[in-house]
Protein backbone atom coordinates (compact mmCIF):
# COMPACT_ATOMS: atom_id res chain seq x y z
CA UNK A 1 0.00 0.00 0.00
CA UNK A 2 1.46 3.34 -0.86
CA UNK A 3 1.62 5.99 1.50
CA UNK A 4 -0.34 8.50 0.01
CA UNK A 5 -3.80 5.57 0.47
CA UNK A 6 -2.53 4.79 4.22
CA UNK A 7 -2.68 8.40 5.09
CA UNK A 8 -5.72 8.53 3.28
CA UNK A 9 -7.29 5.60 4.83
CA UNK A 10 -6.28 6.77 8.23
CA UNK A 11 -7.50 10.24 8.06
CA UNK A 12 -11.01 9.08 6.84
CA UNK A 13 -10.80 6.60 10.09
CA UNK A 14 -9.83 9.30 12.55
CA UNK A 15 -12.38 11.47 10.95
CA UNK A 16 -15.07 9.06 11.39
CA UNK A 17 -14.08 7.84 14.94
CA UNK A 18 -14.15 11.58 16.50
CA UNK A 19 -17.15 12.55 14.40
CA UNK A 20 -19.48 11.59 17.70
CA UNK A 21 -22.94 11.25 18.54
CA UNK A 22 -25.99 13.91 16.68
CA UNK A 23 -26.75 16.09 19.06
CA UNK A 24 -30.28 16.65 20.47
CA UNK A 25 -32.30 19.03 18.09
CA UNK A 26 -33.57 21.71 21.06
CA UNK A 27 -37.29 22.64 19.87
CA UNK A 28 -39.65 24.82 22.17
CA UNK A 29 -43.12 25.58 22.31
CA UNK A 30 -44.57 28.93 23.97
CA UNK A 31 -48.07 28.04 25.60
CA UNK A 32 -51.34 30.86 25.72
CA UNK A 33 -54.78 30.59 25.52
CA UNK A 34 -54.45 32.80 22.34
CA UNK A 35 -53.13 29.96 20.73
CA UNK A 36 -55.81 27.41 21.82
CA UNK A 37 -58.39 27.02 18.61
CA UNK A 38 -60.77 28.51 19.83
CA UNK A 39 -59.05 30.97 22.05
CA UNK A 40 -59.86 31.65 25.46
CA UNK A 41 -60.24 34.18 28.03
CA UNK A 42 -57.36 32.23 29.91
CA UNK A 43 -54.30 33.99 31.44
CA UNK A 44 -52.73 30.93 31.44
CA UNK A 45 -48.68 31.07 30.45
CA UNK A 46 -46.27 27.91 29.97
CA UNK A 47 -43.26 27.25 28.04
CA UNK A 48 -42.15 23.56 26.80
CA UNK A 49 -38.19 23.38 26.47
CA UNK A 50 -38.17 20.18 23.87
CA UNK A 51 -34.87 17.97 23.27
CA UNK A 52 -35.48 15.49 20.15
CA UNK A 53 -32.90 12.78 19.28
CA UNK A 54 -33.13 11.98 15.44
CA UNK A 55 -30.70 8.86 16.13
CA UNK A 56 -32.65 7.43 18.39
CA UNK A 57 -36.56 9.11 17.75
CA UNK A 58 -36.24 10.15 21.68
CA UNK A 59 -38.45 12.86 22.80
CA UNK A 60 -37.51 14.73 25.94
CA UNK A 61 -39.75 17.66 27.93
CA UNK A 62 -40.07 19.75 30.95
CA UNK A 63 -43.01 21.77 30.73
CA UNK A 64 -43.33 24.56 33.11
CA UNK A 65 -46.92 26.79 33.73
CA UNK A 66 -48.74 29.11 35.73
CA UNK A 67 -52.06 30.70 36.21
CA UNK A 68 -54.17 27.99 35.02
CA UNK A 69 -58.13 28.26 35.93
CA UNK A 70 -57.61 25.19 38.06
CA UNK A 71 -55.29 22.11 38.07
CA UNK A 72 -54.60 20.57 34.76
CA UNK A 73 -56.55 17.52 34.21
CA UNK A 74 -54.33 16.55 31.21
CA UNK A 75 -51.42 17.23 28.49
CA UNK A 76 -50.23 16.22 25.38
CA UNK A 77 -48.60 16.72 22.57
CA UNK A 78 -50.94 17.31 19.78
CA UNK A 79 -50.63 16.56 15.79
CA UNK A 80 -50.40 16.90 13.15
CA UNK A 81 -51.55 20.36 12.92
CA UNK A 82 -50.14 23.67 12.02
CA UNK A 83 -50.82 26.67 14.28
CA UNK A 84 -54.43 27.43 14.29
CA UNK A 85 -55.60 24.08 13.70
CA UNK A 86 -56.34 21.24 15.79
CA UNK A 87 -54.89 17.71 16.11
CA UNK A 88 -55.60 14.43 17.56
CA UNK A 89 -53.41 13.50 20.68
CA UNK A 90 -49.66 12.38 19.80
CA UNK A 91 -47.93 11.47 22.68
CA UNK A 92 -49.25 11.67 26.42
CA UNK A 93 -47.74 14.16 28.63
CA UNK A 94 -48.08 11.80 32.26
CA UNK A 95 -48.38 12.99 35.82
CA UNK A 96 -48.88 17.13 34.43
CA UNK A 97 -51.00 17.69 37.64
CA UNK A 98 -48.12 19.56 38.97
CA UNK A 99 -45.60 22.53 37.42
CA UNK A 100 -42.81 21.38 36.03
CA UNK A 101 -43.82 18.15 34.45
CA UNK A 102 -40.91 16.41 32.71
CA UNK A 103 -40.59 12.80 30.89
CA UNK A 104 -39.61 11.51 27.46
CA UNK A 105 -41.01 9.50 25.19
CA UNK A 106 -39.41 7.36 21.84
CA UNK A 107 -41.58 8.40 18.84
CA UNK A 108 -42.54 6.31 15.26
CA UNK A 109 -41.47 7.43 12.17
CA UNK A 110 -44.14 9.31 11.44
CA UNK A 111 -44.41 10.78 14.84
CA UNK A 112 -40.59 11.87 14.06
CA UNK A 113 -41.57 13.01 10.84
CA UNK A 114 -44.68 15.56 12.35
CA UNK A 115 -42.67 16.58 14.94
CA UNK A 116 -39.74 17.60 12.72
CA UNK A 117 -41.90 19.47 10.04
CA UNK A 118 -43.17 21.81 13.31
CA UNK A 119 -46.56 20.09 13.27
CA UNK A 120 -47.38 19.50 16.66
CA UNK A 121 -48.31 21.37 19.42
CA UNK A 122 -48.49 21.44 23.11
CA UNK A 123 -51.54 21.84 24.52
CA UNK A 124 -52.50 21.53 28.81
CA UNK A 125 -56.11 20.73 29.34
CA UNK A 126 -58.27 21.97 32.68
CA UNK A 127 -61.88 21.18 34.06
CA UNK A 128 -62.94 24.41 33.00
CA UNK A 129 -61.23 23.99 29.39
CA UNK A 130 -61.18 20.20 28.45
CA UNK A 131 -60.06 21.35 24.80
CA UNK A 132 -57.22 22.95 26.15
CA UNK A 133 -56.51 26.22 27.82
CA UNK A 134 -52.94 26.82 26.73
CA UNK A 135 -51.26 26.22 23.89
CA UNK A 136 -48.11 25.94 21.70
CA UNK A 137 -46.38 24.85 18.86
CA UNK A 138 -43.18 23.24 18.73
CA UNK A 139 -40.56 25.24 16.94
CA UNK A 140 -36.99 25.21 16.49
Amino acid sequence: MSNKIMLATLTLGAAIAFAGPVLAEKMTAKLDAKAEVPPNASTATGTADIDYDPATKKLSWKVTYSGLSGPATAAHFHGPAEAGKNGGVAVAIPNAGTSPVEGSATLTDAQAADLTAGKYYVNIHTAANPGGEIRGQVTK
